[in-house]
C-alpha cells in the first residue's frame, strides 16, 4: 500500500481523516504528532490513533527545538502581528511540517495530510513547508476535497464510524496549545460583539480572579534571549514553563482579537500567552535600555515584516534568515536583568539593568550637570526645522497664508 504521513493532534477533524484517507486514498495511514509542550493531551493519542485506523503513530518531542529555534529567533525580532497576537500557532507549523518531511522520507511516504481548513492559514502554513523541503511529495488537504462543511458534519462521521473526539456540540472551540500559547477559535467566539464564555480560559485565571497581591519575577537575558528566571538558570522549555505558572496564575496574556488571516477574511480568536507576553515585554524594555534610537526604530519595521513573514508560513524563506542576521547584530548588547511586576491581567516593568545600558544619568538629569550644553540646542533645533521654516517663507510670499 502507498503511505500517508498524517499531521495527527488527536482532535476531531485529524481524527475523522484517518480513516476518510483509507476510504477515498486506499493508503496506508502513518500518525505523526509534535511534542510542543502540550501535556497531558498526547497521553491517549496513540490508542486514539490506532483505533482510528492509523497503522502507527509517531509522537516526535521537539519542545526544546520549539523554543530554542523558533520561538526564541522571533521573540528576539521582537515580532507582534497586528499588535497582539504573539503567532503561537504560526510558528508551530513550520516545525511540525518539517518533521512531516522527515518521516515522510523515513517511511518512504509519496504524500503528507494534514487537517487544516480551506478558510485559515494553517494550510498555507503547512503547505509551503513542505514545497521548501520536499517538493516532490503530494498534498492531501480532506477539508478542501471533502463533503464535510461543518464541524456537526465532522461529529456526525466521527459517530458513525465509533471515532471518540475530545470536543463535543455544547463546547465546539478548536483550540491549539503549546508550550508557547493555547488558542480558541470557533463556537460562540465567532461572534465578536459578544464577550469570551467564562469556559474559554484554561491555562490562565480572569484577572478579577487573580491574586490580590502583586507578584514579582526578574528575567536574566543574554544578547537578548532569556536564560534566568528569579537568578535560576533554566533549559529553554522549563524557562518558558516557568513563567507559564507564574502568568497563568496572574491573568497574564489574555487576548481577544480580530486578525486579518492571509486567505483574505477576518477571524475572531482568544488566545492565553501567560510566559510568552511576560518575555516579550522584558525583552522590548531591555532593548529600549540598551539600543539606541535609530537602530531601535528601525528593528521595529523589521518586527512588523517580522511578523509578518511567521504569520504567512513562510519561515524556511531567505528573507528571514536575512532578518535573523540583522536581527543577531541588534541583540549584541542586549544583555542584561529586567524585573516585571504582574498584577490582575497587567505586566509593568519594574526595574531594568544591563552593563550596556545607554541611559546615562548625568545626561538625562534635570539637577544641575557637568556634561551636556543645553544653549546647543539651538542650533540643533535651528538646522532641523529649516526645511519648515522655508516652507512657511515660501508659503507667505506666495499669499498661500
Amino acid at each position: 500500500m502507498k503511505k500517508v504521513v498524517l499531521a495527527y493532534s488527536g482532535g476531531l477533524d485529524t481524527s475523522i481523516i484517518i480513516p476518510w484517507l483509507k476510504e477515498n486514498y486506499g493508503y496506508e495511514v502513518i500518525a505523526m504528532a509534535a511534542d510542543l509542550g502540550q501535556g497531558e493531551e498526547l497521553d491517549p493519542l496513540h490508542e486514539k490513533a490506532l483505533k482510528s485506523g492509523a497503522a502507527k503513530l509517531y509522537i516526535e518531542d521537539v519542545k526544546k527545538e520549539f523554543v530554542t529555534d523558533y520561538i526564541y529567533p522571533t521573540l528576539r525580532a521582537g515580532a507582534i502581528y497586528e499588535g497582539k497576537y504573539l503567532l503561537g500557532t504560526s510558528m508551530a507549523r513550520p516545525l511540525i511540517a518539517k518533521r512531516l518531511v522527515e518521516i515522510a522520507a523515513k517511511e518512504g511516504a509519496e504524500a503528507i495530510a494534514h487537517g487544516a481548513t480551506g478558510k485559515g492559514n494553517d494550510q498555507v502554513r503547512f503547505e509551503l513547508t513542505i514545497k521548501a523541503l520536499n517538493p516532490d511529495l503530494k498534498i492531501v488537504a480532506p477539508w478542501r476535497e471533502w463533503d464535510i462543511r461543518s464541524r456537526d458534519d465532522a461529529f456526525d462521521y466521527a459517530e458513525a464510524r465509533g471515532i471518540p473526539v475530545p470536543v463535543t456540540k455544547s463546547r465546539p472551540y478548536s483550540m491549539d496549545r503549546n508550550i508557547w500559547h493555547l488558542s480558541h477559535e470557533g463556537g460562540a467566539l465567532e461572534d465578536p460583539g459578544q464577550e469570551p464564555p467564562d469556559d474559554v480560559l484554561v491555562l490562565t485565571v480572569a484577572p478579577e480572579k487573580a491574586p490580590d497581591k502583586s507578584t514579582y519575577v526578574e528575567i536574566e537575558f543574554d544578547k537578548g534571549t532569556p536564560k534566568k528566571v528569579n537568578g535560576q538558570e533554566l533549559t529553554p522549555d522549563v524557562l518558558l514553563e516557568e513563567l507559564n505558572k507564574l502568568g497563568g496564575a496572574n491573568g497574564i496574556g489574555i487576548v481577544d482579537m480580530v486578525e486579518n488571516r492571509l486567505v483574505g477574511m477576518k477571524s475572531r480568536g482568544v488566545y492565553e500567552t501567560p510566559g510568552g507576553t511576560i518575555l516579550w515585554l522584558a525583552h522590548r524594555e531591555l532593548e529600549l535600555l540598551t539600543l539606541d534610537r535609530i537602530t531601535l526604530h528601525y528593528k521595529e519595521q523589521i518586527a512588523a515584516r517580522y511578523a509578518e513573514l511567521v504569520y504567512d508560513g513562510v519561515w524556511f524563506s531567505p528573507l528571514r534568515e536575512a532578518l535573523d542576521a540583522f536581527v543577531d547584530v541588534t541583540q549584541r548588547t542586549v544583555t542584561g536583568t529586567v524585573r516585571m511586576k504582574l498584577y490582575k491581567g497587567n505586566c509593568t516593568p519594574a526595574g531594568t539593568t544591563s552593563p550596556y545600558s545607554m541611559y546615562n544619568e548625568d545626561m538625562a538629569t534635570f539637577g544641575a550637570d557637568e556634561v551636556y550644553t543645553q544653549a546647543d540646542a539651538e542650533g540643533f533645533i535651528n538646522l532641523f526645522g529649516l526645511p519648515l521654516k522655508v516652507r512657511a517663507l515660501m508659503e507667505k510670499k506666495a499669499g498661500l497664508r
